[in-house]
């Protein structure tokens, strides 16, 4: 059972804002995190200063990052050295990845995770390097764009201060996971084209509806010139996966 209290006690000795921030997160993390790919109700913390996993289950070996914050920006979240990620995600080494928002009182308000077969090259977003007076002068960092990612690769597990029951977490992963069995270097396409049909969640859309999304694809995927077939080839995969059921003359649904 999560309890969305932090223990602040342990932050006791220590000044810098980002060493009590990381001290007492990864602590209530290690106490209340549980595995979402399978049965373990519990996360191993890693060794400190290990790079971009905080936790491994001892079950799956799956492996997670927490970010965590004071803010709350569903929008983009700042991450890592860009060219360390791109790099994970090329050997297919990202972490999945555990969003967590907090409360001046240290209250985990929001904790949200994005399943590391989610984050693509089309998620990322370089940011501008460090100036000549920075301390790590020409550093250059990345975001994650969340807004890039479709809903259902971003699952709630508390919202707003409700601690959402594991079962409910670990059936919307299990729903999404079969993205992870396509080739990491191919599944941007999949998802940028998932995340368009996501907004189609309610209703039947037809092939027409997703070709006015050809500038945004466009834009993604400056080099490709054939957007209109990519998107045709897409579908086929959804279909494929039992994501979306074809009902012929161009009309599709979503599975659920």
């Amino acid at each position: 059972m999560i309890h969305a209290r932090m223990n602040v006690r342990l932050a006791r000795g220590y000044t810098s804002r980002s060493q009590i921030v990381r001290i007492i997160s990864e602590d209530w993390g290690t106490r209340n995190l549980y595995c979402p790919a399978c049965v373990s109700d519990s996360l191993s913390k890693r060794p400190n200063n290990t790079r971009v996993v905080d936790y491994i289950c001892e079950k799956c070996d799956s492996l997670y990052q927490l970010k965590s914050s004071a803010l709350w920006n569903e929008t983009r979240i700042p991450d890592a050295a860009y060219k360390a990620m791109i790099n994970a995600i090329k050997m297919n080494s990202v972490p999945n990845l555990f969003i967590m928002q907090y409360s001046s009182d240290w209250i985990v308000n929001n904790l949200l995770l994005v399943p590391s077969f989610f984050i693509t090259m089309s998620v990322i977003e370089k940011r501008n390097p460090l100036g000549p007076t920075a301390r790590r002068a020409g550093w250059v960092g990345c975001n994650f764009l969340l807004n890039n990612i479709a809903p259902e690769g971003k699952i709630p597990v508390i919202r707003n201060g409700c601690v959402i029951d594991q079962s409910l977490v670990r059936s919307r992963y299990n729903y999404v996971r079969p993205f992870a069995e396509i080739d990491s270097m191919k599944r941007s396409w999949t998802l940028d084209v998932f995340r368009l049909v996501s907004k189609f969640m309610h209703s039947q859309f037809s092939l027409k509806d997703l070709y006015c999304f050809e500038q945004e694809l466009s834009k993604i995927y400056p080099n490709n010139k054939n957007i209109r077939p990519k998107i045709r080839q897409q579908l086929q995969v959804l279909r494929d996966m039992g994501i979306v059921k074809f009902l012929g003359e161009g009309q599709y649904v979503i599975c659920r």
